[in-house]
């Protein structure tokens, strides 16, 4: 009897917690939906047309996933020795060669007008997208909508709504194609619209700059980013190094430059002890991602272009590993 009295108050319970959590449902969804008409009306006066409106949020939706994932992205607890070979396994680095091999004309063309190396391009394509085969399954408009919605960014996320309605505005993609993931990161740049409209390419002509479905506005939008940020094709990204006993550690990080002879002269080598190379035109920053245990990289000026892109140096480290198994491969 005792049994039964207690399952039915666990019942009850749930019953109750379930019309709690239904109501809260509502009540989001009934915000959300003001707060869309609201951003219609916004957008309105900021000169967007009601068609390319209706089009855009025709079937936008309260995404609660992306707000969770936005509260609690997650920290790294891993070293490089042990995220590089997660990043680009065996199976990414041949991938990689592959696909340099397959689009080597295309790429050599756009890397030679916009002076990028081809294998940095591949690289970051293969990063960033695995070559374009995950772009992300998340409407834009409703990542970005629900995300301003959620109010802790939301002036952030506003802006880069309207330049995706400016995008579609454009006629550069339709709305219903416009995928990316849940922070807005589009296409197989895994672009923001902000960097879309500053870096994207019309490269193959057609009046649209899709970083979608196009392999030459693909890869010239981003050697154009790359360009556009600093870098050079006289020099690579970085090398691995050793540091000498004792080296003072608040020599390092990106905002100390130095010529290569001067971190010789501080008893920096390559990471097989041998001299490092004889150029002063080259001016680097000693970088420790983790500890003066784990891996230590001299950072070239790419390395900053890269961390642009994303400024993590966990990912400049996967995206350079990967350029440099295209480039020796085993």
């Amino acid at each position: 009897m005792l049994k039964k009295i207690v399952s039915r108050a666990l019942i009850g319970v749930l019953a109750l917690v379930s019309m709690s959590v239904s109501a809260q449902d509502e009540n989001v969804e009934k915000k959300f939906s003001d707060y869309v008409e609201a951003l219609k009306d916004e957008a309105r006066s900021n000169d967007y047309s009601d068609e390319t409106l209706e089009k855009a949020f025709a079937n936008v939706k309260y995404y609660q996933r992306a707000v969770e994932l936005d509260k609690n992205q997650p920290e790294f607890k891993l070293t490089l020795d042990t995220y590089l070979p997660r990043a680009v396994p065996e199976w990414k680095a041949k991938k990689a060669q592959e696909k340099y091999e397959e689009h080597k004309e295309l790429l050599e063309k756009v890397g030679k007008e916009y002076g990028v190396q081809p294998r940095f391009i591949v690289a970051l394509w293969g990063i960033e997208t695995n070559f374009g085969s995950y772009t992300g399954g998340f409407d834009v408009i409703s990542a970005l909508t629900t995300l301003a919605f959620d109010g802790r960014r939301e002036a952030f996320f506003k802006k880069q709504l309207w330049h995706a309605l400016t995008i579609i505005q454009d006629g550069h993609i339709a709305p219903e194609k416009m995928q990316g993931s849940w922070a807005g990161a589009m296409g197989q740049t895994q672009f923001m619209p902000s960097s879309f409209m500053n870096y994207a390419v019309d490269y193959d002509g057609d009046g649209r700059k899709d970083i979608w479905g196009s392999y030459p506005d693909v890869f010239a939008s981003a050697a154009n980013y790359l360009s556009s940020v600093g870098w050079r094709d006289d020099v690579t990204w970085g090398r691995q190094v050793q540091l000498p006993e004792g080296f003072d550690a608040s020599l390092s990080g990106l905002d100390t430059k130095k010529k290569l002879s001067e971190w010789a002269d501080l008893g920096v080598t390559r990471y097989d002890g041998s001299k490092l190379p004889q150029r002063d035109d080259i001016t680097a920053s000693v970088v420790i991602p983790d500890d003066k245990e784990g891996r230590v990289y001299l950072a070239y000026a790419n390395y900053d272009a890269l961390m642009r892109w994303n400024r993590s140096h966990y990912f400049v480290a996967a995206v350079g590993y990967l350029s440099d198994r295209i480039r020796f491969p085993r």
